[in-house]
This record gives structure tokens, sequence and C-alpha cells, in this order.
């Protein structure tokens, strides 16, 4: 697993390096913004974070694709989270059949390997957690919106709520989700019993 990571890290740096690098030195750096304070109080590009305020196309472009490539390693974890973190080391059988309900059963379908939802308090805890702060961005988001305040920080406030509803979702199919891999039949009209 870690030479696969190294590789994967390798290849990624292979990419931004070069990228980088001719972003550096390609492109004339875009303008400064300026807002006249004189007429609005609102301070739209105030933050919380010291960032430069000059950035080519280029080395825009680079920003984007290492966030991009931070987003899929996010979900990458996430996906190990949901499948490994808290599943069961071994599937739920009783007297040497899976216990799952009838209808995951058919003719020409079987269920191979059956995990059921942890259902803890914990899970309960953590779903309720991050419900609460999805709600929490969105009221924010909503009164940034609304009222136009000193120092906006709509971005922030969407980025927390969509990236707390995606953990809320994560968190719940991997408490609550039964975890079911099943076989069946490639060709729905061939015949045969379940093995």
């Amino acid at each position: 697993m870690r030479r696969r990571a190294a590789v994967v890290w390798l290849v990624v740096a292979a990419a931004i390096v070069p990228m980088w690098i001719t972003a550096l030195y390609g492109g004339l750096p875009t303008g400064v913004l300026e807002i006249n304070y004189a007429l609005t109080d609102i301070r739209p590009l105030d933050g919380f974070v010291a960032v430069p305020g000059k950035l080519t196309p280029s080395q825009v472009g680079v920003i984007t694709w290492i966030a991009l490539l931070g987003l899929m390693g996010v979900l990458a974890g996430l996906h190990r989270f949901m499948e490994s973190t808290v599943r069961p080391t071994s599937p739920e059988a009783d007297g040497g059949q899976f216990v799952v309900p009838d209808w995951f059963v058919t003719d020409k379908r079987w269920v191979v390997e059956y995990h059921p939802g942890v259902e803890s308090s914990e899970g309960l805890l953590v779903v309720g957690a991050l419900s609460v702060l999805a709600i929490a961005c969105a009221m924010l988001f909503a009164a940034e919106f609304a009222t136009l305040v000193r120092t906006q920080y709509i971005g922030l406030y969407a980025t927390g709520m969509f990236v707390s509803l995606a953990a809320m979702t994560a968190a719940f199919y991997a408490w609550f989700m039964p975890h079911v891999e099943v076989a069946e039949y490639r060709g729905h009209d061939l015949g045969g019993e379940t093995p």
C-alpha cells in the first residue's frame, strides 16, 4: 500500500511541478482589485488568512488543480472510512446462513456477504453534530447573503455547508447502512439454481 501511495505522489508531483514552474514564468499578473470604501462599508476581500494579492491566470489554474487533487484525496479517505473503519470484521451469520431480509435473495441473486449497520450511539452523535453544523453554515450563508455584512465569508460558509452534508452522508452510510455483497447471473434469462 505504501508503494502505491508513493507512486501516486510521484505522478502528482511530476504533473504539478512543471505546471507551477511554467506558471511562475508565464503571463503577467492580474491587476490589483480596489474598492472605493468612501461609497460602501462592505469588505468583500477581507479574510482571516493572508493570501497573495497578485496571481497570474496560470498560477490560478495550478492552484485549482491542486485543490481538485486534494478533493479526490478527501473522497478516497471518506470511501476508506465508510468501507472499513466502523464495519464489523466478520459478516453476520446464523447457522451457516446470512441473516438478511427475504427480498434480498431471488432465484438468480444470492447474498455472498452481509454486514449489518452498526447503529451505535457514537454514529448517532456524529450524524447529529454534522447536521447541526450544516444547518449553522446554511443559516450563516443566508444571513451573509441577505444582509451584506461588513466582512463577507460566503464561500467559507457554503464550503462548510456542503462539506458537512457530504460528511454526514458518509457517516450515516458507515454507521447505519448495511453492507451487502451479492452475486447474480449476468443474463436474467438463464436458468439454474443458486450455488
